[in-house]
């Protein structure tokens, strides 16, 4: 079957360099072959430099960014515990949904969908009793950015732990996992890492994994890191069949990413945020989050009054072949999340997505489009 391609600006998967896909055809090998050994220690020390961590336990798991999630749950939180967890859009719903099937006492810290969650409202939610707190930092659904500031203080005054959602963030928002104090943390391959999505990059320190839950089989990290070993620990222990070519995917990725720096890279995001926020608005799409709520990888906007939006999606997909990603939640039908991620981050894809849609709209694309040109002609800080 002949797949068209399309450029992937909706809230992911995102573009995925030709580096990458190359990647992915080199040759397979075996699990416990020293090649892929070495190729799995250079992703784990990658992966440490762009979580901001030094962190021993840090590896990509073999599941999606909702793995990652439900090996955070079923590794680090017991039935009976109480999790502070903030409630903002539909990733926060998922991991309190998630902690409760799990037996744990939840306890939500709400915000409107589109908005921050104070951090020092999640502070007043905490107490000496509890087990965790849960923050998305990214939040896919409103492109929404988390406040950190102050939170693992307070946590870790009272010994609990601060767990931290970074599927859209990591690679392309302002996040060193250390400096904020996060205990532990998950996120996906195929948001601003550009790889495909396949695959959950996961961390934990000293102080999350003192004490591991052993419930589930599958995201049994104690034994996943008898696989997962440093250098100098000794052979490595099956657990399961690694997804080799995947895991070749993820190690150009990220090269691709340390080549670029994060700092640059960071502040690549953010022009590019800022660039199609103005050309958007043009439009009459405007940003959900307010200034500095804002997550820099998605923009979230709402549709112009009276446009059926769907129609307009749809017809951006077959007749440009170019995707975004429509409203979740209380936001279905009156906001549009267009990705800002990795390779979607530039000037010339946000070109031919401005192009496209005043065309759809029946608008000259001049005003938009120079509203573009000068927003990355003007770094944002």
């Amino acid at each position: 079957m002949t797949i068209t391609p399309r450029l992937l600006l909706g809230s992911g998967p995102s573009p995925v360099p030709q580096r990458v896909l190359d990647a992915l055809a080199r040759p397979t090998v075996g699990h416990l072959d020293p090649q892929f050994g070495a190729i799995m220690d250079e992703v784990a020390e990658l992966l440490r430099t762009t979580f901001g961590t030094e962190n021993r336990v840090t590896l990509p798991l073999s599941a999606t960014g909702s793995g990652g999630m439900q090996a955070l749950v079923d590794t680090l939180i017991a039935p009976g515990d109480k999790v502070v967890c903030g409630v903002h859009g539909l990733f926060g719903e998922r991991m309190a949904d998630a902690l409760g099937r799990a037996g744990a006492e939840v306890v939500r810290v709400e915000a409107e969908w589109g908005r921050q969650i104070p951090a020092e409202r999640l502070i007043e939610a905490w107490s000496a009793d509890a087990r965790a707190l849960f923050v998305v930092h990214g939040e896919t659904s409103t492109g929404v950015a988390a406040d950190l500031e102050g939170v693992a203080d307070a946590v870790h005054a009272d010994g609990g732990l601060f767990l931290l959602d970074c599927v859209t963030s990591l690679g392309g928002h302002p996040l060193d996992l250390d400096a904020a104090g996060v205990d532990a943390a998950f996120s996906g391959s195929q948001k601003c890492l550009n790889a495909p999505p396949g695959l959950a990059p996961f961390t934990a320190n000293d102080h999350a994994t003192e004490h591991l839950q052993r419930r589930s089989w599958y995201f049994d990290l104690e034994a996943i890191l008898g696989y997962w070993k440093a250098p100098g620990e000794g052979a490595r222990t099956y657990h399961h069949t690694a997804p080799i070519n995947m895991i070749y995917a993820l190690h150009e990725a990220l090269t691709i990413v340390h080549e670029e720096g994060l700092d640059a890279r960071w502040a690549r995001h953010a022009t590019a945020h800022e660039a199609l926020r103005r050309a958007m608005s043009e439009l009459g799409f405007e940003r959900l989050a307010p200034d500095g709520e804002q997550l820099h990888p998605l923009l979230a906007v709402r549709v112009p009054d009276g446009l059926e939006e769907a129609p307009v999606r749809t017809k951006l997909l077959l007749e440009h072949d170019i995707e975004v990603s429509g409203g979740l939640g209380p936001l279905a039908g009156r906001a549009w999340r267009i990705g800002v991620m990795g390779e979607g981050a530039s000037l010339e894809p946000q070109t031919a997505l401005v192009t496209a849609v005043a065309d759809l709209l029946g608008r000259d694309p001049a005003g938009p489009l120079s509203a573009l040109e000068e927003g990355w002609k003007s770094p944002t800080p």
